[in-house]
């Protein structure tokens, strides 16, 4: 049997193709059939989806908001989730929603069958006030902590990293700084601290 197949094989091998066994003309078209299918292009956020979940982050941020009277219709944990997956999947800024507005997995890992419009989202973040950022700076300072107290590491990196985002408005907190381009520019001084 194990000759055989040798046999076999060398003479696959050895044999020669002509250029009339290798190329070959399509004379028709294929039948192309669709499927209702809802095609997207952030398929990586299934695994976000996940780390969300685990970490209950929608209930916890819901949580930062409860002392607020008006609960709009999204809500205002919907709203700052839609933040955090607009960063997770490359966006900076909010008018960037336009281009995920129908993406099945966007709305999935939001828990919303439709995603609210810049306008809306505006609306529900200006009506947040300072108590709500402190509740969220308090929310991010504990998640950043969490991780190392649950798995204490040997050694703990802290890495402090500076960025100047400019802007075109008059935005709290921002100042005109030096650019060569465009002297008249507002920019904000955004200081990170990665834990590694």
């Amino acid at each position: 049997m194990l000759r055989h197949i040798n046999q076999y094989v060398e003479a696959a091998v050895s044999k020669k193709h002509g250029k009339f066994e290798v190329h070959w003309k399509a004379r028709a078209l294929p039948e192309i059939r669709s499927e209702d299918q809802q095609l997207t292009s952030f398929a990586g956020l299934v695994v976000f989806q996940h780390v969300l979940k685990r970490l209950s982050l929608k209930t916890r941020l819901r949580g930062c908001f409860e002392h607020l009277k008006v609960s709009p219709i999204f809500g205002h944990a919907s709203i700052v989730m839609l933040l955090v997956v607009n960063l997770l999947i490359g966006y900076r800024r909010l008018s960037d929603l336009r281009y995920y507005r129908d993406d099945p997995m966007v709305k999935r890992a939001l828990g919303l069958k439709r995603l609210p419009d810049v306008a809306t989202a505006s609306r529900t973040l200006d009506g947040m006030d300072k108590t709500a950022v402190k509740e969220l700076r308090r929310l991010s300072r504990s998640l950043v902590l969490e991780r190392p107290k649950k798995h204490a590491p040997a050694r703990l990196t802290l890495d402090f990293d500076g960025t100047v985002i400019g802007t075109t408005r008059m935005a709290e907190g921002t100042a005109v700084g030096y650019n060569r381009k465009k002297s008249a520019t507002r920019v904000a001084k955004e200081v990170f601290l990665l834990v590694a």
